[in-house]
């Protein structure tokens, strides 16, 4: 489905509507007009939880709702049409998502910004510059995760907190488009742009437009001879995990109108290509002491065929195949295949017995986007064990940890932005 049909008057109805209860009058009609689509979902059966609605419609969002189902945790599957399968929004999953976007806004910093360690990452540690900073890339998801939710800046319940994060993202926009504070780097200008992008699909905000196309000419400009970026601007080496982000938020802007050409798109899909692990790149031994084995399915986090590979990577590579328009593709199969496989283990090891890791939750933030796309069995399959993980890491006040990485603040805003992908109100979590 295409980004660019996210209009200001169908987004803004949306959300109103959400806001004013008026939900079960005018789902039907206001999917229709937001999202072009003629599929509906049937109802489910009485006492299976709130549904989370097909393409547009729209999800549980307040606790009171939630705690008159408590009782019910299980959940369940509806067939849309076809082969496409909707995952169930349990009463366990709502006010999860309903206690996280509070604890956020409990700990938002009067500048708007949420402070987080900054650094960044070294080998499977976090190496952090300083310590509760304002973080514009941590702020930037934290504002997703209530757009998300349906929250609009200035408006509703929570409109006020979108509003001041908004205003500190701004004030990070350098002279040159480059979106840093406090030395972050291309992983915050990356989910700094593509929360603009997502604000000015809904409002058309002048002062967000300018901000929002230096930020994308400065991702163009900072594109390398690889096609890729790296953790600095401007970098002759690439890897994995910064591209996917570039990519999104180039995507996101994309088809809202701002200029992005197509050929910094096309390149970067190059390079992800590239990066794909087949039966022709698989190499399984290299002279010297260095010894690596790569699995068909995944994605070296460089592109070099010495690389490693992982199951954060092979996410970030499946998401960024899909953000760069590629959807038919044997590296897209291989790598769902080499997720579902590889989930299990991923979910050991980051998860919560790590105190949540930080691969495990860039890991999820994309494998869920990447799983949800593909759909059918295993995108419902997929989010239900996912989200069994992340709803048992959740902490009393509503947060959620990140024992390596930026923090708390971290954690949280992407606890949230996973559990809220079946709610489908940003373009980048729809098909």
């Amino acid at each position: 489905m295409p980004w660019n049909i996210w209009t200001l008057a169908a987004g803004s109805r949306i959300l109103e509507c959400r806001r004013l209860a008026l939900c079960g009058m005018l789902a039907a009609g206001v999917s229709s007009l937001a999202l072009g689509l003629a599929r509906a979902a049937p109802k489910p059966p009485q006492g299976t939880g709130p549904a989370a609605p097909a393409s547009g419609s729209l999800p549980p969002g307040r606790a009171a709702q939630s705690e008159t189902l408590a009782g019910n945790s299980k959940a369940t599957k509806t067939r849309a049409s076809g082969d496409d399968l909707l995952v169930e929004v349990t009463p366990e999953h709502a006010l999860a998502v309903e206690h996280g976007l509070a604890w956020l806004a409990k700990n938002q910093s009067e500048d708007g910004s949420w402070t987080a360690k900054v650094g960044y990452k070294l080998n499977n540690d976090y190496n952090h510059l300083h310590a509760n900073r304002g973080h514009v890339g941590v702020t930037a998801l934290a504002g997703m995760a209530f757009l998300a939710g349906g929250h609009l800046p200035g408006r509703g319940e929570y409109g006020a907190v979108v509003e001041r994060a908004l205003g500190y993202v701004l004030s990070a926009v350098q002279q040159d488009g480059y979106i840093t504070a406090n030395d972050t780097r291309m992983y915050s200008h990356a989910f700094s742009a593509l929360f603009l992008a997502e604000i000015y699909g809904m409002t058309h905000r002048a002062d967000i437009k300018q901000s929002l196309q230096l930020a994308m000419d400065f991702i163009v400009q900072s594109q390398n001879e690889e096609g890729g970026w790296r953790y600095v601007p401007y970098a002759r080496e690439s890897d994995m995990s910064i591209v996917v982000c570039q990519v999104l938020a180039l995507r996101a802007a994309r088809n809202i109108g701002i200029r992005v050409p197509k050929t910094t798109i096309d390149r970067a899909a190059r390079y992800v290509v590239d990066s794909a692990v087949s039966e022709d790149s698989l190499v399984r031994h290299y002279p010297g002491a260095f010894r690596f084995e790569s699995e068909i399915g995944s994605f070296h986090y460089q592109k070099q065929d010495g690389s490693r590979s992982s199951f954060a990577v092979t996410a970030a590579g499946v998401t960024a195949l899909y953000g760069a328009g590629v959807y038919s593709d044997e590296a897209i199969e291989d790598g769902i295949r080499y997720l579902r496989g590889r989930l299990s283990e991923f979910q050991r090891m980051y998860g919560r017995r790590s105190g949540g890791h930080y691969f495990f939750w860039y890991g999820h933030y994309y494998g869920v986007q990447a799983m949800y796309t593909a759909g059918g069995e295993g995108w419902v399959d997929y989010f239900g064990t996912v989200r069994d993980e992340i709803l048992s890491m959740q902490n009393e006040d509503g947060s959620f940890p990140n024992a390596v990485g930026p923090g708390p603040a971290f954690g949280t805003a992407m606890g949230v932005l996973i559990l809220e992908i079946p709610y489908r109100f940003l373009p980048i979590f729809q098909r």
